[in-house]
């Protein structure tokens, strides 16, 4: 029976790994297709081009093509008159007469194919597409996140709060720091009353941890929200707390729903504080601390930061835009909607 046992758990140990190695394969050889695919639609693509700069061909040319190759290669999908288009689309985005270089043409074909459709129908120049398509390779973007940051301009809110960053903290954790608090924070998911306070605010972004994370960026893990910190005979809360997974770090983020002052600052200065004390160990680097405020003046938050000595970024937030004006006066006021239903 022992011999039994024996040969049972080696088989189970020998099939883990088999089951691993399995895996790695197909993740292997899944990418490999991936690669191989949009190989050929990148050469799919400059056949298009250059057959459509070499003769009058119209609209109808891709029609025909789309027949001819579904009916050749019924199994492959990629042939619609639809994806046709957005093969040439993608081809002539990464040929605008400009050098992209090879290390951003490897790259592209390495993304899964909807994700390049995101990008090119999204992005406005190679600028904005390199800059996604490094951030898909480094995080694992699905689609839907994909969209969602390109449509809150990620690209031009990372590393744009204001900071002290460079003056309390060494190189390269200071331009990392930097490059992890964006500005503003883009809280679309939220739904509030004009009149919310801080408290509601924090409730309803701990409601939706999730998205919060995911607005926050890669490396935030949650830790709480109100934690206490004893100084002295005195006990004090701190509205969310996080650790950073790339930074090493503890990061206090305190919501204001008003305007920055410079008081905001002194008191997180002072949070922070208290963590470095009570919380942090030898192995992590310094606390930083971010205020989220309604709105800052960018000057008045350059004084506030310049003598404190604690690593202190500063950034606004934005909840739901407001509708449009055009859209506005296509909608039916509260008058109308009233009439309407007494009428009924």
């Amino acid at each position: 029976m022992n011999s039994d046992i024996s040969i049972d758990k080696e088989y189970k140990d020998w099939l883990l790994s088999l089951k691993q190695k399995v895996r790695s394969s197909r993740l292997k050889a899944a990418v490999q297709v991936n690669v191989e695919l949009l190989q050929l639609y990148w050469d799919l693509g400059a056949e298009i081009v250059r057959q459509q700069s070499q003769h009058s061909w119209g609209d109808g040319f891709l029609t025909q093509l789309s027949r001819d190759l579904s009916s050749e290669f019924p199994y492959m999908k990629g042939f619609s008159e639809r994806n046709l288009k957005y093969i040439r689309q993608w081809y002539l985005f990464y040929n605008q007469g400009v050098s992209i270089g090879q290390q951003l043409v490897a790259q592209i074909k390495q993304i899964p194919w909807g994700h390049n459709i995101v990008i090119i129908t999204k992005c406005k120049n190679l600028n904005d597409a390199s800059y996604y398509v490094s951030k898909i390779i480094e995080h694992g973007w699905s689609r839907s996140v994909l969209v969602h940051q390109i449509e809150s301009g990620l690209i031009n809110r990372e590393g744009k709060s204001i900071s002290n960053f460079p003056a309390t903290l060494p190189e390269p954790i200071s331009d990392l720091a930097q490059q992890t608090v964006k500005d503003p924070y883009v809280f679309d998911f939220l739904s509030l009353t004009s009149d919310f306070t801080e408290r509601d605010l924090e409730t309803s972004l701990v409601d939706h941890v999730s998205r919060f994370l995911l607005e926050l960026g890669a490396g935030f893990a949650y830790i709480g929200r109100q934690v206490p910190l004893q100084v002295g005979e005195r006990e004090f809360f701190i509205d969310l707390l996080f650790y950073h997974i790339k930074l090493h770090c503890y990061i206090v983020i305190e919501l204001k729903t008003i305007e920055f002052e410079p008081e905001h600052a002194e008191k997180l200065n002072f949070y922070i504080k208290a963590v470095d004390t009570q919380f942090r160990t030898e192995q992590d680097t310094p606390t930083i601390g971010i205020i989220i405020c309604k709105k800052r003046d960018k000057l008045v938050a350059e004084y506030a930061l310049s003598d404190i000595n604690k690593p202190i970024g500063v950034s606004e937030y934005r909840l739901t835009e407001s509708l449009p004006e055009q859209l506005k006066s296509s909608l039916p006021s509260i008058e109308e909607i009233e009439a309407e239903l007494e009428g009924l």
